[in-house]
């Protein structure tokens, strides 16, 4: 680790190698411990999860004290910064009434089923009504309950509403004490349980919890199941991540998509950029290709897509975010059935397209357009029609044990940024590409000894 800078990634690290039963991730707390105390049955716990699973494609919102100094959601501790001179933020950060419609609005137009927003990030700022602190929007410069707007914009446009909480506190004067010393332990612990509690009472129906940064305390540090077993007792529907020690109803890769072994949820967290929070240098923007692309491969692997925006100190949403989603969105209206619908898939990646179920139809996403034909190598089930997803035109092909060709495309890429191919198949698609390379025949190939 650089002493020099302490990073979320190093801190996770540490965090996860504290943990009993030792977490696993680089970029994320997946521990292994036991279920909480008021987990639900595995078919319960199916059943709260069958909308999430259907979704696919949600809206993360990082947002915050740090988007009004505008320089990464870590300043505060990457920077040093004295806590004094850090909550005169509080004070400057006036956001126009009702930013989070704008939110809503982009998140369903980019096709996307539900949100999550940072209700408290590591600053320790609240945006949410509480008896526990002053440091919170309505008694700060906000003036007004922040996730209360948030959670009826989310209703307006029938999306899900999801609650980030970070455990971890870097204004709370026992959030690093408590660590090793048990009476600050004692006092930060139910200030923490209280904020969770506020959140699960005080807004309806919320869908998802998301803990994050469980740093500096184990899971029984936490008391996470006791924890959990309230969260379950005021809200019985939510579904929890695993951020605060226990194994939760779903993993959480960040920054990669990294799929969970023996058929457990995980949902891919990226950025839209290289931050969360609103970075006003930072210009690394994914292309509309890039996020439709990182959104197959989730779905073709059983995952969901959890897409940051961080917007602005008013709570506009940078201009970038709005195009890149927007033309996301445009895609998604044409081709979405083959994401929403989709389920594991077992033919791989080819060199220039990547692949998507719905029962017997395979979807072929090609975002490297070849040309008039496209191939699929070594696919093992015969195949009844192809056609172009987004217009319904038929297109021909020949299928051999070797290889499915299709035939007389146009030479320009007929949808953007990428064409999809709904190929029907007779049974479940499956791919073989090692047949292939081991049977095909090489005849008419004049091998010269040495």
């Amino acid at each position: 680790m650089n002493e020099a800078r302490f990073t979320r990634r190093d801190l996770l690290k540490g965090a996860g190698a504290a943990l009993a039963s030792g977490a696993l991730p680089v970029s994320g707390l997946r521990a292994g411990g036991a279920q909480p105390a008021a987990a639900a049955p595995d078919a319960a716990r199916e059943r709260r999860m069958r909308w999430w699973h259907a979704a696919k494609f949600g809206m993360f919102i990082h947002w915050g004290l740090y988007s009004v100094h505008g320089r990464h959601e870590w300043a505060m501790e990457d920077e040093a910064i004295p806590i004094l001179e850090y909550e005169a933020f509080a004070r400057q950060f006036k956001p126009k009434p009702r930013a989070a419609r704008e939110w809503a609005r982009l998140a369903k137009a980019a096709g996307m089923k539900y949100m999550v927003m940072t209700t408290k990030h590591h600053e320790g700022f609240c945006h949410f009504t509480t008896s526990t602190t002053d440091y919170c929007s309505p008694k700060q410069g906000p003036g007004r309950d922040l996730v209360q707007e948030y959670v009826e914009a989310a209703r307006e446009q029938g999306l899900r509403v999801g609650f980030y909480y970070s455990l971890m506190d870097w204004h709370h004067p026992d959030g690093a004490r408590s660590e090793k010393d048990e009476a600050a332990r004692q006092r930060f612990v139910p200030y923490i349980h209280q904020h969770v509690r506020e959140l699960m009472s005080q807004y309806g129906k919320i869908d998802v919890l998301w803990y994050d940064v469980s740093w500096p305390l184990t899971k029984e540090g936490w008391e996470s199941e006791k924890m959990n077993r309230m969260v379950f007792e005021l809200q019985p529907e939510i579904i929890v991540n695993d951020r605060n020690g226990l194994q939760g109803d779903f993993s959480t890769p960040e920054q990669h998509i990294s799929a969970e072994a023996g058929g457990r949820a995980w949902e891919a967290c990226m950025t839209l950029n290289d931050s969360w929070g609103y970075q006003a240098a930072d210009d690394n923007w994914k292309s509309a290709k890039t996020v439709i692309r990182n959104l197959i491969s989730c779905a073709r692997q059983g995952g969901n897509y959890l897409l940051n925006i961080g917007p602005m100190p008013d709570g506009s949403i940078p201009e970038e975010s709005v195009r890149i989603l927007r033309e996301v969105g445009e895609w998604m209206q044409r081709n979405g059935e083959a994401i929403y619908r989709s389920g594991l898939t077992q033919p791989e990646d080819s060199d220039y397209s990547s692949f998507t179920r719905n029962g017997n139809i395979l979807y072929q996403h090609v975002y490297f357009w070849p040309g008039t034909t496209v191939a699929v190598c070594g696919l093992q089930t015969k195949v009844m029609s192809v056609r172009l997803f987004a217009s319904n035109r038929e297109v021909r092909f020949q299928q051999d044990p070797y290889r499915l060709l299709l035939t007389g495309l146009p030479e320009r890429a007929p949808d953007s940024p990428v064409t999809t191919i709904a190929i029907e198949c007779e049974s479940q698609p499956t791919q073989n590409s090692q047949f292939v390379r081991r049977q095909k025949p090489r005849a008419g190939v004049n091998i010269t000894p040495a």
